[in-house]
């Protein structure tokens, strides 16, 4: 049988009556409407002559066009050719009173792929068995010359007892022989020249895009590539809306499921076929055959020990060369694959180790990121402390007031400054993250403190002592740590200073050599009297309490980081296997 002449109207079938005053055509008892697409509806029917449930596909609009009738009948006749139990079965095909063709055919329940692939958390395992059942399905329109054009999650049906359909061959073109069996007008001509898009932008491969009369066979795996990789990337291989088109044919999207997204341990199986599935050159895909053969083989578990020795080979080597190129984040993902695929790999073993346990020389952005979260929870702790000896300072204030006083501008301004200090720890833990500005003013205020305290008690008492607890302490915070001198110089010269201006008779002196004696005599207080001891020897072990805290809390920090290290580092050894001197890969 030849195609109809284009000119020549559409064959039309057997005309079946309708009752327009019940809504029921003969033999059939309308329901709802399921769906509703550019030109056709569908709509849930009743058999009263079989007694069963079906779905009818007709055209809403009163007066059809040649074109819309064409390609409803060429959508009835290529689904009624494909009798598989994955295409939902076409069981009629008539024209109603008003001479709109329609045609009746499977009613099916279930879910469909874009609605499980919308969930929070979709079951991989039973989305790939589905694509396994939609490859042998668009295998088998592609034995009958038939391709489908129009593949996506939306088109794909789950049901409830393990049964998948593909739906909506509206789109379908045939080729080959079996064009002149179906082919009722030239559709795709009609179609190309009104400037339609033929598919789903995302879906479509390139050559469909550029030419839809290009768009054979391979044009379905595409489509079935970027569906497979939807599944197991939990993404859209290209971006939704226009820029899909451009991303298509421009070929810009990232192939590699795993690449894309290193976080889902994608399987390398998976991702090898996918991304050969959509490679822009129709020649390099696989057949979907092929395609629901290689997905089936991951499903059984049946997996070549061989391929997957190579494939971790060729990995360790990748991420041998992303590490000399200062890529570790991609040496460590592909070294890590490496293992997975051989677990026994023992270079793959020693890459990770290495990887693990060496620092590098230029930390990545996400890794500088947790190093500063780190330093702003030490910085956060060592502020906490820091409060505790500055209000020491302050309570340590009246047991002086109580020996007595002479100079109580000193005597109530070191009261002042400790308490300011306090003041400005707390500010450093509640908000750790401090510009280097703001460090050098608290190491003023620090500066400030001991200055107050060498008149109050004389440089050369527990003067220099405090310096050191403060040094010690304020040297946690990232801005000393890595400018020590900074931070020693202000306090040196906290005590530098006051002694210099005594020397040059500014300052009234607090000190002076006597007879081999070195003679304390501070302006501030009133010495003299067990008041006076009392307050020495309370000096002494609160500056000898302050410190040893700020010690303790110190190395209990270090020992527990380096402990916790040390405990990693084993872990990490009984997960890999025991591996010798470093060696390239076999």
């Amino acid at each position: 049988m030849q195609p109809d002449d284009p000119d020549d109207p559409p064959t039309q079938p057997t005309v079946e009556p309708v009752d327009e005053t019940t809504g029921v055509l003969d033999g059939y008892a309308f329901g709802e409407v399921m769906g509703r697409g550019g030109i056709g509806e569908v709509v849930a029917a009743h058999d009263l002559r079989m007694g069963r449930d079906v779905a009818i596909k007709r055209l809403r609009t009163a007066n059809p066009t040649k074109d819309d009738v064409a390609r409803f009948l060429r959508e009835a006749r290529i689904q009624a050719r494909l009798d598989h139990p994955a295409i939902p079965p076409v069981y009629e095909l008539g024209v109603d009173a008003q001479a709109r063709p329609y045609f009746t055919m499977k009613k099916l329940a279930g879910t469909t792929l874009q609605e499980l692939l919308a969930a929070p958390e979709p079951n991989r395992q039973r989305l790939l068995r589905a694509f396994v059942d939609v490859a042998l399905a668009i295998e088998f329109a592609h034995s009958r010359g038939v391709v489908h054009r129009d593949l996506k999650p939306s088109n794909i049906m789950l049901g409830d007892y393990g049964d998948v359909y593909v739906l909506d061959w509206g789109l379908s073109r045939v080729v080959g022989e079996a064009v002149a069996e179906v082919v009722t007008d030239d559709i795709d001509s009609l179609e190309l020249r009104a400037g339609d898009v033929l598919g789903t932008p995302g879906y479509m491969s390139p050559e469909q895009l550029q030419h839809a009369a290009d768009a054979t066979r391979p044009a379905d795996v595409y489509a079935l590539g970027s569906i497979l990789f939807e599944i197991i990337a939990g993404e859209p291989l290209h971006p939704r809306g226009p820029t899909a088109m451009q991303s298509t044919v421009a070929g810009e999207a990232v192939t590699s499921a795993a690449k894309r997204r290193p976080d889902r341990a994608v399987p390398p199986e998976l991702d090898a076929i996918c991304a050969q599935m959509v490679a822009m050159d129709p020649a390099a895909r696989p057949s979907a055959r092929r395609v629901a053969e290689a997905v089936q083989a991951y499903l059984d578990g049946d997996r070549d020990i061989a391929r997957r020795h190579t494939m971790a080979v060729d990995l360790v080597w990748a991420a041998r060369a992303a590490l000399d190129d200062g890529r570790r984040a991609d040496a460590m993902r592909a070294s890590g694959r490496a293992l997975a695929l051989d677990p026994g790999l023992s270079d793959a073993a020693e890459l990770v180790t290495i990887l693990m346990l060496e620092p590098p020389t230029e930390p990545p952005p996400e890794l500088r990121e947790a190093l500063r979260e780190s330093e702003t929870d030490a910085v956060r702790r060592h502020a906490r402390t820091s409060i505790s000896a500055y209000l020491a300072i302050a309570a340590f204030m009246p047991l002086a007031f109580w020996n007595g006083v002479r100079y109580w501008d000193i005597a109530l301004g070191t009261l002042g400054i400790a308490i300011a200090m306090a003041v400005a720890a707390w500010r450093i833990w509640r908000q750790p993250k401090r510009s280097t500005a703001e460090m050098i003013g608290y190491a003023l205020g620090n500066v400030v403190l001991v200055v107050f305290m060498t008149r109050f008690a004389g440089p050369f008492t527990f003067v220099p002592a405090l310096a050191c607890v403060i040094a010690m302490s304020s040297m946690a915070y990232p801005a000393f740590t890595l400018r020590p001198w900074l931070l020693v110089g202000l306090l040196a010269l906290g005590i530098l200073v006051p002694i210099a201006l005594e020397s040059a008779g500014v300052m009234e002196s607090t000190w002076h050599m006597q007879e081999g004696a070195l003679v304390y005599h501070p302006r501030t207080l009133i010495l003299g009297g067990d008041k006076t001891v009392t307050l020495v020897i309370t000096a002494s072990i609160a500056i000898l309490v302050v410190a040893g805290v700020h010690a303790a809390r110190i190395y209990r920090v270090s020992r527990e980081a380096r402990l916790r290290l040390a405990t990693q580092a084993w872990h990490l050894r009984q997960l890999l296997p025991a591996h010798g001197p470093a060696q390239g890969p076999a």
